[in-house]
This record gives structure tokens, C-alpha cells and sequence, in this order.
């Protein structure tokens, strides 16, 4: 186990590229991680890095035994789960990502209820509105809200979500109601953003009498933070567009109100990406099932 242990090691350090970040993600301390990389250069005689102070590359032949390394590490996580299946007792642990208000209010309240099922695996649980690269980031599981830009993934449809327009009340009687879309270009309007670094222009695809339009909203606010937008709109800072499971609460005690509830926003597709791979698991093909049937039972009940 000593071994694989280092395998494993080795092949996150590669894929992530940092030591540091291998560490955080294998759960064990930077010197750990360091010292598993030493004893398989030792076992191996040769370097798998090149290390200075600021980068951490592999060799030659470091890049030899990551393509090697990994097809090991795949025969074995197989033959465990073959034996999982066997047994009927799953155990091992799921690396699995979720935007955060997907992984807030749907996801996470559900991950007890799943262990109570099955104790024997754990669950490594991954918050972030990016997207992520579940084939680097070493996930069995990632939900998302949109379309996948990957299309060598399988994806597993959950349902399609209603979104809104909304604003505080305050905001409303400072700025006044908008009449049409046309209001959220012109400047009339402060529009609150869901950006990252290098994204491109945002825009809102809202459903006019013309058909599905893609207005480019601006606004003076913008976050990468899905629960920020939610804040600022409740502060009166602007008009959020978001999936109206998030602000369900909020809409129902009048602190925010929809906005233009004549060209609503267009439904977003909420759904899971995994690998080929990782779907013939029989841990992950239990999370992916049993978080399926509770996220459309949560839906149901706010819609």
C-alpha cells in the first residue's frame, strides 16, 4: 500500500503540477507529499521533477511513468470496484464538485441521508462556481449548471431549471421597474455579473414576444461568487439573474421581486459530468443515482 500510496502521489503532483496543491488534495502535509515523491525516485533511480523555487516539472522520464502510473492506478481502483460489487458494500471515496449554490442547498444536505446507506465510502465534497477540469482535478462526479464544454464526458441530464430576474424593493423604488429588456443596456440599469478572469462578454438569454434574445448586460458589480450577486442584490446594488431555487426563499418574503416577469430568463440545464471510467464504479454510480432522485425531489418542491 506503501507504494501505491506513492503512485498515487506522484500521478496528483503531475497532474496538478504543485506539490503544495497535491498535498491539500491527497489530505496529507506538503512533507508527506514530498517524501512519498523522494522514496519512489529512490525505488525508480531516476528524477521524476526537475524542482527550483518557483516551478516543478517532470522529467523525461517522469513523464515515461505518469502514462504508465496512471493505467496501473485505473486496474487497480477497477478491480476494487469489482469487488465492491461483488460484496454489495461499496467503500472508497468519492471526489465530487458542485457549483456553490447547487452544492449548498442541494447537494451537501443530501450527503448524510447517502452515508447512512453506505458508511463504508466517503465523500470529498468541492465547492466552486468555475468550472472544473474533472479529468485533472481527479473528480468522479461534477455537477454543473449550463452546458459542458467537454464533450468526451458522459453527462447525466437532472432537470432543467427555471431562472429569474430579480431585485430588492429598494432598488426598485430608486430605480424604477424596467419595461422591457432594452432598459439593461441603455444604462438605465445596474446588472449583477457571474464573471471570471478571461471569461467572455456576459449576456442574458431572456424570452421576448420576438423570440430568444442574448441581451449583453453591464453593470458596475461583477464576482465570481454566485452568493455574492445574491448579497449585493439584496442590498438594492442591482437586478441578479439567478435560478430561482437559490432565491426561492428570498421571492417568497418579498425581499427580492422579479424583474421583467414578461421576458423571463431561459431555463438552465442542471446536470452531472463523469468519465466512462468513473460511471462503471459502483460507488459512483450509487451518488450519481441516488443525488439525481433527491436534487428533482428538492426542485420539485420549490418550484
Amino acid at each position: 500500500m506503501a507504494y501505491l500510496d506513492n503512485v498515487r502521489t506522484f500521478a496528483r503532483v503531475y497532474e496538478l503540477g504543485s506539490m503544495s496543491a497535491a498535498a491539500r488534495d491527497m489530505r496529507v502535509s506538503a512533507a508527506v507529499a514530498s517524501s512519498r515523491i523522494s522514496q519512489l525516485e529512490e525505488h525508480l533511480g531516476v528524477r521524476l521533477f526537475q524542482r527550483t523555487t518557483r516551478m516543478l516539472n517532470p522529467t523525461e522520464q517522469g513523464e515515461i511513468f505518469y502514462n504508465g502510473a496512471v493505467r496501473i492506478l485505473a486496474a487497480v481502483d477497477e478491480a476494487e470496484a469489482e469487488i465492491s460489487e461483488v460484496t454489495e458494500n461499496p467503500r472508497g471515496t468519492l471526489y465530487v464538485s458542485a457549483p456553490l449554490g447547487v452544492g449548498q442547498r442541494l447537494v451537501a444536505p443530501a450527503i448524510p441521508q447517502f452515508r447512512q446507506l453506505y458508511p463504508l465510502i466517503n465523500v470529498r465534497l468541492r465547492l466552486s462556481d468555475r468550472r472544473l477540469d474533472i479529468t485533472a482535478e481527479g473528480l468522479d462526479a461534477s455537477f454543473f449548471l449550463g452546458q459542458p464544454e467537454d464533450s468526451s464526458l458522459r453527462i447525466r441530464k437532472i432537470a432543467d431549471c427555471p431562472r429569474v430576474l430579480c431585485a430588492s424593493p429598494d432598488y426598485i423604488a430608486r430605480r424604477g421597474n424596467p419595461r422591457s429588456s432594452g432598459e439593461l443596456v441603455d444604462g438605465s440599469h445596474d446588472c449583477l455579473n457571474l464573471r471570471f478572469p478571461g471569461a467572455p462578454e456576459f449576456q442574458w438569454p431572456l424570452q421576448t414576444a420576438d423570440g430568444v434574445r442574448r441581451i449583453p448586460v453591464k453593470g458596475p458589480l461583477e464576482c465570481d461568487h454566485g452568493e455574492v450577486l445574491t448579497a449585493w442584490a439584496l442590498l438594492g446594488q442591482g437586478i441578479a439573474l439567478k435560478p430561482v431555487f437559490e432565491v426561492v426563499e428570498h421571492l417568497r418574503s418579498r425581499r427580492l421581486v422579479t424583474v421583467l416577469p414578461k421576458e423571463p430568463p431561459m431555463p438552465v440545464q442542471m446536470a452531472c459530468l463523469y468519465s466512462h471510467r468513473r460511471g462503471q464504479d459502483p460507488k459512483t454510480r450509487l451518488f450519481i443515482e441516488f443525488m439525481v432522485a433527491h436534487i428533482q425531489k428538492a426542485l420539485a418542491e420549490t418550484a
